[in-house]
């Protein structure tokens, strides 16, 4: 089971494997109301398990829950 934690002083969310990074996400805080999700990345040993999906449904319960609004701006 993959766990993501979220890391608000590296304005990230993390799933680690054994200690090592399989996927993040960060984000950039435009204001405390807006936040820009600007890169997502799964490591190539752990892409097809949903792993970016899991990132993106814990920021969206976090924004829900912290009246934030997301930007998605990955390219």
């Amino acid at each position: 089971m993959h766990i993501v934690d979220h890391e608000p002083a590296n304005k990230s969310l993390l799933i680690r494997d054994n200690g090592n990074a399989a996927a993040v996400m960060t984000y950039v805080i435009s204001s405390p109301e807006l936040y820009i999700i600007d890169h997502t990345l799964v490591e190539n040993a752990y892409r097809g398990q949903g792993l970016g999906d899991k990132l993106l449904k814990a920021m969206v319960e976090y924004a829900r829950e912290n009246a934030i609004k997301i930007i998605p701006l990955c390219v």
